[in-house]
């Protein structure tokens, strides 16, 4: 399907691609899939003049997490040091901005609407790890703000398919354009 992007007005951003969740099993989409999709659209944003954003959820002390009673309680397990290292292979590269956020969204207590709408940026390519969780969360902060958005189903992926597949079919046709990588890479290549 056809994108029409303006690399000077978009961003990629990518969502915890980071060594702690790019090592949990996705689905429906491996995690392998989604780096080599990511890195491969954020290659052709940073050769096209294209903005690209990586985010990664880390703690400074733990005290920061969120910690509200709900039904699901996930445990915070002590992580490894490079946990919320980016996968190395996707960056950051020169020119990149890296968000750190502490809960879901990257919007929230962060200064990412600032240093997209300072750059000119009305268009985000959200992509990253889990589809349902931050990039959902982010999704919504970011229509809230009135920012375009493409998705790219296949540089996504949920912990189950699920969960992966209502967010894609239901959640995201009613915020913006779902999109496979083929057809951003495409896009991309024809400016």
């Amino acid at each position: 399907m056809t994108v029409t992007l303006d690399p000077k007005k978009t961003a990629l951003v990518i969502i915890d691609l980071q060594k702690g969740i790019v090592g949990l099993e996705g689905k429906p989409h491996s995690s392998e899939e989604v780096v080599k999709n990511n890195i491969e659209i954020a290659q052709l944003m940073r050769e096209k003049g294209g903005f690209v954003v990586l985010v990664h959820v880390d703690f400074h002390d733990g005290q920061d997490a969120l910690k509200p009673i709900t039904d699901h309680h996930s445990q915070a397990a002590s992580r490894p040091k490079e946990w919320a290292d980016f996968v190395p292979e996707l960056g950051p590269m020169e020119g990149d901005l890296v968000v750190t956020k502490r809960q879901w969204g990257a919007f929230f207590g962060t200064d990412l609407d600032l240093q997209l709408r300072r750059r000119g940026i009305d268009t985000i390519i959200l992509t990253g790890i889990a589809t349902n969780i931050g990039v959902e969360t982010t999704a919504r902060e970011a229509f809230q703000y009135n920012y375009q958005q493409i998705f790219v189903e296949d540089a996504m992926t949920g912990l189950n398919e699920v969960e992966h597949h209502h967010t894609v079919q239901y959640i995201f046709p009613k915020i913006g354009r779902v999109r496979k990588t083929e057809d951003i890479i495409n896009d991309l290549k024809t400016l």
